[in-house]
């Protein structure tokens, strides 16, 4: 097997990289994703299996881009990444507590790891195709709970002090950018109002339960150490 290097970002690296490639797994690069199936389609690949995201979000145009190449595809439409919360990681590291604008907002993240079991499921077994799947991990929580959950595996408790969305977004701004911060608020706000329900997609998928995100917590702590 040879490994050969290339970005999405720079498709002038992907012709190369694609030689003799049958099935593909995408990253969701929206402003180049046009030109990269494109490219797929014209080096043979017959499968691709993409993290996108359904009509409204902004991985939308990853969606489109795949199935206008009329490549057999696989969606994953995965929620939050459990890795999202390392956004608290400087705050628990430096003040021991975790400010947020919305405690009470509550979804059901989902370990890197079990996407990349789903996306090995559809990339290596018939049957998948034409599929959206809609990933989230086993349980709903709020992000009081959340903290509390990598307070347990640090084996201290960890304040969560409730402030103002200013104050929150000039918090995320300092690891997020002022765009990005505001578009996550907005989304907590709303996971407030309309908590995220589990899907059981995963679990069917793999024949096991996805990664509850205590156990996350603890195999991943020295990030907020």
């Amino acid at each position: 097997m040879e490994v050969v290097e290339g970005y999405l970002g720079r498709v002038e690296t992907l012709p190369r990289a694609l030689e003799g490639v049958d099935r593909m797994y995408l990253a969701p690069l929206t402003r180049t994703v046009r030109e990269v199936t494109e490219l797929a389609r014209e080096a043979g690949v017959t499968r691709i299996v993409d993290l996108a995201g359904p009509a409204g979000s902004w991985w939308y145009d990853v969606e489109k881009a795949v199935e206008h190449s009329g490549i057999p595809w696989t969606h994953l439409e995965a929620g939050e990444f459990m890795t999202n919360t390392t956004i608290w990681a400087d705050q628990v590291r430096s003040r021991g507590e975790v400010r947020e604008a919305y405690p009470r907002a509550a979804n059901a993240p989902i370990a890197l790891e079990d996407i990349a079991a789903v996306a090995a499921k559809a990339l290596l077994e018939d049957g998948h195709e034409g599929a959206a799947y809609g990933l989230t991990g086993p349980e709903t929580l709020t992000r009081a709970e959340l903290v509390a959950q990598i307070g347990k595996a640090l084996g201290r408790e960890i304040p969560l002090v409730e402030v103002s969305r200013a104050d929150a977004l000039a918090d995320l701004t300092e690891t997020m950018g002022a765009d990005a911060a505001a578009w996550y608020l907005d989304g907590c706000a709303e996971m407030a109002e309309h908590p995220q329900p589990v899907s059981p997609t995963v679990s069917r998928v793999l024949g096991r339960p996805g990664m509850r995100f205590a156990e996350w917590a603890v195999a991943h702590a020295s990030l907020f150490r």
